[in-house]
Formats: C-alpha cells, sequence, structure tokens
C-alpha cells in the first residue's frame, strides 16, 4: 500500500509536473511555427530532467508521441488537474484523520455541493480551510513527506 501511495506522490508531483512543463514549452515554440519531432524529444527530456529534478535515468523523451493528452487541442495542460485533485483529496483525507467519525457528515454534504460549488466555495464551507493559502495544500504534501520517510525507515530496516 505504501508503495502505492508513493507511485502516486511521484505522478502528481514529477511525472505530471514534467508533462506541464512540456506543454507550456510547446505552446511557447508553436507560436513561433511548426515543432519539428527532434525539439519535441528535447523539450520533453529538458521538462523530465527538471520536472525529476536530474533524479530520473532514461525516461522517455518520445512520450509526447503516446500521450492522448497532448492532442487534446480544446483542453490544453489536460494533466494539471490531477495533482490538484490528488493534493485536494490529500487535504480532505487529512480532515477526516483529525475529525473522525463526525467528518463523515461534513464530507457527504461536501459531496453534495461538489457539483454546484467551486473549489474555493467547497474548501471554506466544508473544510474551513482557504485554498489560497500554502498551508492549505502543505497539509497534504506533509502527508506525502510522511509516506516517504516511513518507506525510508522500513528500508533502512532491511539493510
Amino acid at each position: 500500500m505504501l508503495d502505492e501511495k508513493l507511485k502516486r506522490s511521484v505522478m502528481n508531483f514529477m511525472n505530471i509536473h514534467s508533462r506541464c512543463l512540456f506543454e507550456k514549452k510547446f505552446y511557447e515554440e508553436r507560436k513561433k511555427g511548426n515543432v519539428p519531432a527532434c525539439r519535441l524529444n528535447e523539450l520533453m527530456e529538458e521538462a523530465m530532467d527538471k520536472g525529476y529534478q536530474g533524479a530520473l535515468d532514461g525516461g522517455s523523451i518520445h512520450s509526447w508521441i503516446w500521450t492522448p493528452h497532448y492532442y487534446i487541442t480544446n483542453s490544453p495542460f489536460y494533466n494539471f488537474p490531477y495533482t490538484f485533485g490528488y493534493l485536494f483529496s490529500l487535504v480532505i483525507y487529512a480532515k477526516a484523520k483529525e475529525s473522525g467519525k463526525a467528518f463523515e457528515q461534513a464530507f457527504l454534504a461536501l459531496l453534495r455541493d461538489s457539483g454546484r460549488m467551486s473549489a474555493e466555495q467547497l474548501a471554506a464551507k466544508h473544510l474551513e480551510e482557504d485554498i489560497t493559502s500554502e498551508t492549505f495544500w502543505e497539509k497534504g504534501l506533509e502527508m506525502c513527506r510522511k509516506d516517504a520517510e516511513e518507506f525510508c525507515r522500513l528500508s533502512a530496516m532491511l539493510f
């Protein structure tokens, strides 16, 4: 289970971040004209290096070819909502852990309102949180940090 949690964190904070970086650079270059495949490979390599902070060795610079999100032209930066939703759900989970059983009704009310309220309104009303503040998002990141620390602790026991 810990492995899955860590994979999700890597996907949302490194992989998706690198995809957003690639897409941003692509749109900047596309304004000037066609972008050849060799340049797309370079952009992907640069984005992956930055997104993974140099920790990825041998990532596929051709992933722009088979990633369908890049071809949905009416919805650029399609990847961003994944990370937003992931962190938002982690904050909801952190709140649930703090509140225990009492959170269930608040969560059901949040779900009922989710189709008619913005994320900012949902967080304010049901979580008593301001999603425009860094501290909101740090609650989700803290859970990921604890997972990484637990992984390191368990790994150290093996050696």
